[in-house]
C-alpha cells in the first residue's frame, strides 16, 4: 500500500499530497537554509520515486533559485510558508509543511560545519507546553 502525506501552507492557500517513500530526512545547517528558515537548520525529506499531487492553490507556488547555486525555494506568495519543491526527479519536501505526522526520522546533519553556535546544547534548556507566561 503506498503511504500518502498531505500538506499545505500555513494559511491553507495552498495545499498538496505525497504519494510514495521518502528515501532521506536531511536537517541541513548551510547558511542558505539558515537564511531560508531564519532558524538553525532546515528540515527536508526527499525522494526520487514520490509523486507530488496539488490539491489546491499552486498558482500560489512561488519558486526561488539563488543565482549560480543549486539552492531552491518553493514558498506560497501569500503567507511565505516553505513548500515541496521538484527537481528533475528529486522531490524535496520541508518537514513541517506535512499536516500529519510521519514516522521517518532524520538521518544525518549536513553542512555541520556551519552550525549555529547558538544551536549548541538546545536539549538542555527549559521546556513549555504553550507560550511562558
Amino acid at each position: 500500500m503506498t503511504k500518502k502525506y498531505q500538506g499545505s501552507c500555513l494559511c491553507q492557500a495552498v495545499q498538496f499530497e505525497v504519494e510514495g517513500e521518502f528515501e532521506h530526512f536531511f536537517l541541513c545547517h548551510c547558511q542558505y537554509c539558515q537564511k531560508d528558515t531564519g532558524s538553525a537548520h532546515a528540515a527536508n525529506l526527499f525522494s526520487s520515486t514520490a509523486k507530488l499531487v496539488w490539491h489546491h492553490g499552486q498558482e500560489q507556488l512561488t519558486r526561488f533559485q539563488l543565482p549560480d547555486t543549486r539552492h531552491v525555494r518553493s514558498f506560497c506568495r501569500v503567507c511565505g510558508s516553505a513548500l515541496p519543491t521538484l527537481e528533475g526527479k528529486l522531490l524535496a519536501v520541508p518537514a513541517g509543511s506535512l499536516d500529519i505526522a510521519i514516522d521517518v526520522k532524520p538521518n544525518a546533519h549536513l553542512f555541520d560545519s556551519s552550525r549555529a553556535s547558538w544551536c549548541e546544547e538546545l536539549n538542555q534548556l527549559p521546556t513549555f507546553d504553550t507560550f511562558p507566561q
